[in-house]
């Protein structure tokens, strides 16, 4: 499409140019993920832990400011994927976390 193409977008009930309005889904597609004080989340982010946390299944415990390095956002704005010695497949939730 060319950027004089116009296109009725539902959601707005407006007519829009195409490119505009492709960059607004693609924009509506993305997740963003808040950490527990309202920094905004990306993959690679170092982050600390803000409270002690129990892991299911690894029978161990995360204290209070340990250090996760390198996270990765799943498609759940309120979930986020890491790895720590000894545990695998950890999820963590982003309100337990601060953006270091």
């Amino acid at each position: 499409m060319s950027d004089d193409d116009y296109i009725y977008d539902e959601d707005s009930g407006e007519w829009m140019p195409a490119a505009e309005l492709a960059a607004k889904r693609q924009l509506a597609d993305q997740v963003q993920v808040y950490d527990a004080v309202g920094n905004l989340l990306a993959d690679g982010d170092q982050v600390t832990l803000i409270k002690d946390l129990d892991v299911k299944g690894a029978g161990q415990t995360l204290k209070r400011g340990t250090l996760i390095k390198s996270i990765r956002l799943t498609g759940d704005p309120q979930e986020i994927d890491c790895r720590y010695e000894g545990i695998k497949g950890l999820v963590l939730r982003a309100e337990f976390v601060r953006k270091r």
